[in-house]
Order: structure tokens, then sequence, then C-alpha cells
């Protein structure tokens, strides 16, 4: 079957309804069951969060948020719910949400939609421990889609990739390894840089066509509240899981649990220098931080980009083959 017209058609209503529509829509209702499923049996608690917020539904870039007028008052579309389900970790150990998480992105391409679903996860624990849980989550995703959906995969010339997915362990390496494996290449990096899409699918090939965590980054390129390591105060205990396709589909850390450093990350972190210019200040975050002194419970957390689960399942080098209603810059339906 071929998906390619997904990728270029921009009056979906021409397309929605046929054949290659109906296997990417059972296909992903296969992935998102099997993560439910997973997370439920897991022992997480599902828990809503407000997809209108204050500047604290922000991730790094703030220039990506959605002004919103909410009746005189200053309001955002939440790119993420992290936030908010931190705050519930002195009562429940595992917690889980999907939201709609809207990125301002102006420029359309293959690997950015401005509006997708993000699965996210928090739970008490280190970062050892959320990977596990991500690894599981991603796996039962694809397991569901194999289950049901068998010959619809083999049809695409995915079923021998999955199934090698879902049997070995993901890869793993660290951002310092990462810049190593780099070295020579056309795609070489200098340590403190962040990834491209390129490099990290170079990075998925040297290390065996299939999900890579990638960890431990520096500390100037990730979220303010991401906990630094104790042996390296360059880092920041992190990963990212890359994969094949897709690139980038989940972000992961755990959380500073140190009231202090926490405020101090925050006040030198580069999405506070933004928000500085847009007259924030660090009450801005008041109730969070307060939230962290009264529990400094460790904890880890991360946001699973359901599309790119989706578009690796699928094997397609284009983010829009995986949803019906790709909405970027010059789209609206």
């Amino acid at each position: 079957m071929d998906l390619t017209k997904f990728n270029t058609t921009k009056n979906r209503f021409d397309i929605i309804n046929g054949e290659e529509a109906k296997l990417i829509d059972n296909i992903n209702d296969s992935l998102m069951w099997g993560a439910m499923q997973h997370l439920r049996m897991a022992g997480f608690k599902w828990v809503e969060v407000p997809t209108l917020t204050k500047i604290t539904g922000a991730c790094e870039n703030v220039d990506t948020l959605y002004h919103v007028n909410h009746f005189g008052q200053e309001a955002y579309l939440a790119q993420t719910g992290q936030l908010y389900l931190e705050a519930k970790i002195p009562l429940h150990e595992k917690l889980w949400t999907i939201i709609v998480s809207s990125r301002a992105e102006d420029r359309p391409d293959s690997r950015h939609l401005n509006q997708f679903q993000l699965i996210e996860l928090e739970h008490k624990g280190a970062l050892k421990d959320i990977l596990m849980n991500i690894e599981g989550t991603v796996k039962a995703m694809i397991k569901q889609a194999l289950l049901e959906h068998k010959d619809a995969l083999e049809s695409l010339g995915r079923l021998d990739e999955l199934k090698r997915w879902v049997k070995e362990p993901f890869a793993r390496i660290t951002y310092t390894q990462a810049v190593e494996l780099l070295k020579g290449t056309e795609h070489e990096i200098e340590w403190g840089d962040d990834l491209s899409s390129a490099q990290e699918q170079y990075l998925v090939k040297k290390k065996g066509n299939k999900p890579l965590f990638i960890s431990h980054f520096p500390k100037a390129i990730k979220f303010f509240n991401m906990k630094g390591n104790l042996k390296d105060d360059k880092v920041v205990n992190s990963a990212d899981l890359i994969m094949p396709y897709s690139g980038e589909s989940t972000g992961a850390a755990e959380r500073e649990n140190d009231y202090e450093k926490l405020v101090e990350r925050l006040k030198q972190s580069n999405m506070f220098r933004m928000l500085s210019k847009r007259g924030k200040t660090v009450e801005d975050f008041r109730d969070y931080l307060e939230m962290v002194r009264k529990n400094p419970i460790l904890h880890s957390g991360c946001g699973i980009g359901f599309s790119r689960i989706s578009q690796s399942v699928l094997g397609t080098s284009d983010i829009r083959t995986t949803t019906n209603y790709p909405i970027q810059c010059d789209v609206l339906y």
C-alpha cells in the first residue's frame, strides 16, 4: 500500500475515507490502546491537566507558544502538562495524562506539527525507572499494533523490523558518546550543541537501526527543572528516545527536587531569559516552586509524542502521514 499521498495532499477531505486512511486509523487506534492498557497494568493513574494555562504550560522554546486572551488575562495553549502532573506526585506514585500539545512552529515541514497528541508520565523514582517505563510503553504500543493488524503492517513491509524492536532491548548511549561517534563524519558537532535530525538518524543506524536512548545531555540546552548529575555538573539526568524514521519521540528526565537548586536553574535558563523579555518573573512559577519546596520527592517524567511513534511504526519519512488532519502554519481545516 502506498501512503505517500498523505504527505502532499492538502485537501484532506479528499483522502480521509480511503483505504490508506483506514489503515492508518487502525494502526493508531491499536497504538493508543496499547499505551493505555500498559500504563493501567503498570499502576499508573490517569489524571487530567489543563490545556489552557499560564506560562507554566511551556517547554524550552517559549517563542512557539500560542497566546490566548482569556477574558482579559494572558493565557497560552499548553505545550506540556508536566508541571501539573508533578504537583500530584505526593498523592499518587505513578501518573499519566494525554494532551493536545500546541507548538507555533512557523515553517511547515515533514517533521513537525502545530498540534499533536502527547502522552505524559510522571512517577517517583530515578532516570533508570522512567526509561524502563518508556521502553515498556512503546513496546506495548507496537505489540498491540502487531497483534491486531499484522497483515496491514506486512503489506507495508514493516513486520520483521517491528518484531525485532519489540524483542530486542532499546539501544543506549550518552550524549558524550554520541558526540564521539559523530567525530570525523559529515555530522560532526561540538560538545554542547544540540543534535539535528540527520545526526539522530546517523546514530540510530550506528546502534543497530532500532530505538535509541541518548542520555545525559548538557545542562544548558535542557529544561530548567531537569536534575543535575552529581558526578558531572555539566550534564542533567535526562534522555531522549530517538526512533528510526521519525527521530526524537520522547524527552525524559529526573526532576530537580532541591528547591534552592531549582530556583537557581530557573533563573539561569535560556527559557527564563526569553520570558524576562516578556515581563515574566520567578513569581510566575511560584506555585510550582513552593510545591517542590514542600514536597522534595525524587521523581522522573517524560512526554511521548504519539505521531512520532506512529510515523516510526508506519515507516514513513513524513509525520503528516500519521494523522487525518495535520495542522501546520499554512494549513487549517
